[in-house]
């Protein structure tokens, strides 16, 4: 079942607050971008043009920021019929060894996030081919830091990175290394979270890492009304 229980800290639970907080402003602005956008494209023939660049971006950041959310509340379905006919000791070796793959590709998974992230905000790749070995050279001809976005303008409270990242050039657009650093960061936080998950399974605080049985509950909440008809 999902551990969806309170942190018992304080800061658990202040960090609780800021991811859900987060998850909703991604929401709420996804939903607030493509309303207006259906109203002036149906009631004044115009729209943002920005409008689906934007949303395509909340998105990603949603899925990629989610993921690691529905892992901290063990909120991902799963399948666990061979879980449920094995006895406990072999169900246990079974989800750590399941814990240890999801581990291991959450690494895998960061050094793409960051070797792909690198390219367009002026820092190195990593070396090795599976895990990283260490980091390449990197030429001013290597630098990728003045890709912009197709729609999206940028805004002017983000003029001050221009002399940090782009040489004092100016963008038109968001330069592309903004949105998409939700790929290490989002992967980085993931795979924080599989290891904080395998480790309560290790201490026996937990025994999944998915929701099992998700019906069960809503059965047993109607059950009552079969039994009054």
């Amino acid at each position: 079942m999902s551990h969806n229980t309170p942190p018992d800290s304080v800061f658990g639970r202040i960090v609780d607050e800021i991811e859900e907080t987060f998850i909703a402003i991604i929401l709420g602005a996804m939903t607030l971008i493509t309303f207006v956008n259906v109203v002036m494209r149906y009631g004044f023939n115009s729209g943002l043009i920005w409008g689906l660049e934007m949303t395509l971006i909340l998105f990603a950041w949603l899925v990629l920021f989610g993921v690691s959310y529905a892992v901290k509340k063990t909120a991902n379905l799963g399948v666990d019929a061979v879980l449920n006919i094995v006895p406990a000791g072999p169900r246990r070796i079974m989800t750590l060894i399941a814990a240890a793959v999801c581990v291991l590709y959450a690494i895998l998974l960061m050094k793409g996030a960051w070797d792909y992230w690198a390219n367009f905000a002026n820092l190195p790749q990593t070396t090795g081919r599976w895990f990283p070995t260490g980091f390449e050279e990197m030429s001013r001809t290597s630098y990728r830091s003045w890709y912009e976005m197709v729609d999206t303008p940028m805004p002017d409270w983000l003029r001050w990175i221009e002399p940090l990242i782009n040489e004092g050039e100016s963008y038109e657009k968001i330069p592309r290394f903004l949105p998409y650093f939700i790929l290490p960061f989002g992967v980085a936080l993931l795979l924080f979270r599989f290891i904080q998950a395998a480790l309560r399974i290790v201490r026996g605080e937990a025994d999944s890492l998915i929701v099992s049985h998700e019906a069960e509950d809503d059965v047993r909440d109607v059950a009552h009304m079969n039994k009054e008809g």
